[in-house]
């Protein structure tokens, strides 16, 4: 018999970005870049676990944004068209790299990659990526749960409790309607809690969510178990905090497994490497040098002088790692098991983009830890944590702390001098809308596709991640033009709104450029 459990949660989430204005967007490669990197590889492990009948489990969250642009036609048509560009890219590497064996092995892995990509994509999945998530799911070996509407960061958006429902009710909606059933558990943004938020959770039928650490060490009364147990919020919502230990073996590149010496270097990439007229046809249309994930070089240590990646290497030190990794799980287990009393579980959450993307052999790790914990060992099994709720329903009550797992573990990274402005704008925004949806007369077809595409301008304008880009300073003229815009729409529809007779045409370009949530009412809104 098992003496705990192991729970990997994987949060696979991007914002929402689509720009049918333009022939080819920047933007857009960050979602070109994860399908190629992390959700298709993934997904192809997933089938390759399943198909060799390995009994696991592992949760993933599939954010609403990520979901709508993984249904988007002319996203997934530009992503065909981008891989069509990297498989043209890498053969030119092939012939370029003909007399430099060390690279030119690598070219060829990385023309077979794309062009496999672009066959499971075509062929296999036919474009369909979370109806093949969905069909793993109906096995039982995955669970997937949901997410806020945008990824919105609750703590700071949720002045108004219209707001923290709408971005809950239209999260369920999405799910329910990409994956034809209600998720059991949500993956709260930035795993930002406040006070009372499971009042929220409950009424859209939410079994669990996850928080950090102190979400749950800080809770009152003091939880028995720690970290190693669920808990029930006070509205009998299940909660469980994330185990620092694993954590930070997997997060950190200083102490953690990515940082190996062995590993793909993140970094060194063709993209700025390369003779500007061999690349230029294949970076932003701008003409700026940006990623192309074709990278030659591994981490070789502190140093400018890097060495050729030896994928042979890589996948052993992998393998060795994942080894690693489940030999601590196991004695961490037993030492916990002869405490508790019960059976502990051990809360992984990661980002999903971690592997594959920016941990290449993230995925290879993912796939030798799942593998061996099955076949390997017997001190603990992979669960899911509604798995767990259903083996220990009854459980200590707890009141969660205000938390979240960004930079100091509260609010520091949502509200500073770079993006403190953007609050009381949205704060505005909310309340305009939550008055207008409180409104019982009946506003007509025209009007009512009004107020539906102003719910939609509201909530990408939430979205966390602009908050976050202005803090860490990356693409902070995008984050900040995201913002206005989404708002400068919402006014723009509000005066539409308010004329005798609206401008349909206006109406219908904002549908059609900015078309997440295909149902969505404004009635989310309501009280």
């Amino acid at each position: 018999m098992e003496k705990g459990y192991l729970s990997l949660i994987l949060h696979a989430h991007l914002p929402f970005v689509r720009h049918p204005e333009h022939p080819d967007f920047l933007e857009e490669r960050w979602f070109f870049e994860a399908l190629t990197e992390t959700y298709i590889p993934l997904l192809s492990m997933l089938e390759g676990l399943q198909n060799d009948k390995v009994d696991f489990r592992l949760t993933i969250n599939i954010s609403p944004t990520l979901a709508a642009m993984l249904q988007d036609e002319l996203l997934l048509y530009r992503f065909e068209q981008h891989l069509n560009k990297m498989i043209e890219l890498s053969g030119k590497e092939i012939e370029r790299t003909r007399f430099m064996p060390e690279f030119n092995k690598l070219a060829h892995m990385y023309h077979q990659r794309f062009s496999e990509t672009k066959k499971m994509f075509l062929d296999k999945w036919q474009r369909n990526l979370p109806q093949a998530f969905k069909a793993i799911q109906e096995t039982g070996k995955l669970e997937i749960i949901t997410c806020c509407a945008t990824h919105g960061y609750l703590p700071l958006i949720g002045i108004q409790e219209e707001t923290v429902k709408a971005q809950v009710r239209v999260g369920v909606s999405s799910y329910r309607r990409v994956f034809g059933t209600n998720p059991k558990g949500i993956w709260l943004p930035e795993c930002g809690y406040f006070d009372g938020l499971d009042k929220f959770l409950k009424e859209e039928g939410i079994k669990y969510f996850i928080l950090e650490t102190h979400g749950v060490i800080f809770g009152v009364p003091r939880p028995k178990f720690g970290v190693y147990s669920g808990y029930w919020t006070p509205n009998r919502v299940g909660v469980f905090g994330r185990d620092m230990e694993s954590s930070k073996s997997v997060w950190s590149a200083i102490e953690g497994y990515p940082g190996d010496y062995s590993y793909r270097e993140y970094y060194r990439d063709i993209g700025f490497d390369l003779d500007y007229n061999h690349v230029q046809p294949y970076i932003a249309p701008t003409g700026e040098r940006v990623f192309t994930g074709i990278k030659y070089y591994k981490i070789t240590g502190e140093t400018e002088g890097k060495q050729p990646y030896i994928p042979e290497e890589a996948r052993e030190k992998s393998a060795y790692h994942a080894g690693n990794f489940m030999f601590n799980r196991e004695k961490q287990i037993e030492y916990l098991s002869s405490l508790l009393g019960r059976k502990p579980i051990i809360i992984c959450p990661y980002d999903a983009e971690l592997f594959g993307h920016w941990w290449f052999e993230g995925i290879s790790w993912l796939n030798f830890l799942i593998r061996k914990a099955c076949y390997d060992q017997n001190v603990f099994k992979l669960t899911t944590p509604f798995e767990y709720l259903k083996r220990y329903p009854k459980n200590q009550v707890i009141n969660p702390a205000g938390s979240s797992w960004g930079y100091k573990g509260y609010s520091e990274v949502w509200l500073g001098g770079y993006n403190d402005w953007i609050y009381p704008h949205l704060h505005r925004a909310a309340e305009l809308m939550a008055r207008l949806a409180r409104n019982k007369n009946n506003p007509g077809h025209l009007k009512t596709r009004i107020l539906n595409q102003m719910t939609r301008e509201l909530l990408l304008a939430q979205s966390s991640d602009w908050p976050f880009i202005l803090k860490t300073q990356t693409f902070t003229s995008y984050a900040e033009k995201r913002i206005i815009e989404h708002l400068e729409n919402f006014y723009s529809l509000y005066n539409q709104l308010k004329r005798s007779h609206p401008d349909e045409g206006f109406v219908a370009n904002l549908e059609n450029k900015n078309n997440p949530f295909s149902d969505i009412n404004y009635s989310v809104f309501s009280a």
